[in-house]
């Protein structure tokens, strides 16, 4: 190892906390190393101060971490799992999970391990990639030598994502690991290596014995990555987008008829999303942008004279956002509402865009998106992703008009999650009569004479608006 290597090492147990585990470690007679990503960040540079903080134990780990949580502060409270042999609690800014060196093995029907009690090496041996294999001794005869069995510092030198053990095996045992290798290439923006990922692809089928909770997790943070579409393109040229989400990897391909194509909306959809990323830290944003053209597939139509068209694909894709959100156990709450909505509404201003802007398409505009207006706005420009820069400079000026407009009608109406002045309820005691269509006619009519900008959104307006609507239907204000 360089002498520059070994002074990141010297960093990663710098902090006052390894000397506790390690005085602890040593009164109670056990080895304690800190293992796997703690260690493989701080090694990268990353912001490791906040990482979580692994440590191997030779031993119990539920004794070890009790001990060295009382140490820190007797008010430290320890979360003791004693079926898997863990321990961890806060300190600072870390996380530090304690857990007694173990080896595995597994059936083939399950991604649960048998757990047995082992060694270090058996620990490493276990874990999924090499520059997770890492560990940093914290034992009085060798502090701070690294362990690294299966070359994991030139792998990390080298960005690559690599099994320490056969890679067939590793994830057949347990097929979670495929896509902890894509996200972790994704997420650290490295390469995985061609035999390791030849295995992904033979093994891919193996994906379905993993929960969708699971799945959900690793996907989430490939999503939060700086650039997903790296993970996504892995993910297709894996097979394993097919079997998690086949309605994106069927946006993939160009069809041609007469000579006319139309683009790869698989492509297209990626370059949306990395758009939004380098905008926006918003996970459910993030995936409006990865579902805003989810049923392009299912609407495609090749019309003569005309070419191909996608006519209503974002209200059949804004359709499909439950229905997936459902399948990979996502939260089916206003998250899943934000993102229906925004599939829904995402060409909208790229209609006003192109047309004259009225001012009551704005309003309705307004109405419709709330105070996710913004996000829509940010959406929209994202998915101006065509190769000739003038066209994209004409559709970021027209953009621009819209966002003008929007302003200042939101300034002057106050649309922004508008309700009408005058509720169902007053309806109904101003003019005596029951709930049913004559209600919901006159609160419509007024909601449809403000947004067409017939009336300002006022009460007074409002009310004298109401009473004309009404006589028209023969009916009058009570005196109750």
């Amino acid at each position: 190892m360089n002498k520059s290597s070994y002074l990141d090492i010297n960093r990663c147990i710098s902090d006052r906390i390894f000397s506790i585990i390690a005085d602890s470690a040593h009164e109670s007679g056990v080895e304690a190393y800190v293992i796997g990503g703690y260690v493989r960040d701080c090694l990268l540079g990353r912001d490791y101060d906040k990482m979580d903080i692994d440590i191997v134990v030779g031993g119990s780990g539920i004794e070890l971490a009790k001990k060295v949580a009382a140490r820190i502060s007797p008010g430290i409270k320890v979360k003791v799992y004693k079926n898997f042999g863990t321990a961890m609690f806060r300190a600072k800014d870390h996380i530090i999970e304690f857990v007694g060196a173990r080896k595995e093995s597994y059936s083939r029907d399950s991604r649960k391990p048998v757990v047995e009690n082992g060694t270090l090496e058996d620990d490493q041996n276990r874990r999924d990639f090499t520059i997770n294999t890492l560990a940093i001794s914290l034992n009085r005869h060798n502090y701070g030598q690294l362990i690294d069995p299966f070359n994991g510092i030139e792998d990390l030198e080298n960005r690559i994502i690599r099994t320490p053990l056969e890679p067939g095996k590793t994830f057949s045992d347990d097929p979670l690991r495929m896509l902890r290798a894509i996200r972790f290439a994704c997420q650290l923006d490295f390469d995985i290596y061609p035999v390791t990922f030849e295995s992904i692809r033979n093994n891919s089928e193996r994906i379905s014995i993993v929960s969708y909770e699971r799945t959900t997790v690793e996907l989430n943070k490939i999503i939060m990555s700086s650039k997903p579409s790296k993970g996504f393109m892995l993910l297709y040229d894996s097979s394993l987008l097919e079997k998690i989400l086949p309605e994106v990897y069927k946006l993939k391909g160009v069809e041609k008829k007469d000579n006319k194509g139309h683009k790869d909306n698989f492509e297209h959809t990626l370059q949306v999303v990395d758009n939004i990323s380098n905008k926006s830290d918003s996970l459910w944003l993030r995936w409006a942008a990865l579902l805003h053209d989810i049923a392009k597939p299912a609407t495609k139509k090749y019309i003569e004279g005309t070419g191909w068209t996608f006519h209503g694909h974002e209200y059949v894709g804004s359709r499909m956002v439950p229905v997936i959100f459902k399948r990979l156990k996502l939260p089916m709450d206003d998250r899943m509402k934000y993102v229906q909505k925004l599939v829904a509404l995402h060409l909208r201003p790229i209609i006003l865009s192109q047309e004259s802007v009225t001012d009551s398409a704005v309003r309705r505009l307004l109405f419709d998106a709330g105070d996710d207006i913004d996000d829509l706005m940010m959406l929209c420009e994202a998915d101006i992703t065509s190769k000739n820069e003038k066209k994209v400079k004409q559709h970021l000026r027209n953009f621009s008009i819209v966002r003008k407009k929007l302003l200042e009608i939101e300034e002057k109406d106050h649309l922004r999650n508008f309700q009408p002045p005058i509720d169902g309820n007053e309806i109904i005691k101003m003019f005596g009569i029951k709930p049913g269509r004559q209600v919901g006619y006159l609160k419509d009519s007024i909601k449809e004479a403000i947004l067409d900008g017939i009336i300002p959104n006022d009460y007074e307006a409002a009310r004298e608006y109401l009473i004309k609507k009404a006589a028209e239907m023969g009916l009058k204000p009570t005196d109750k």
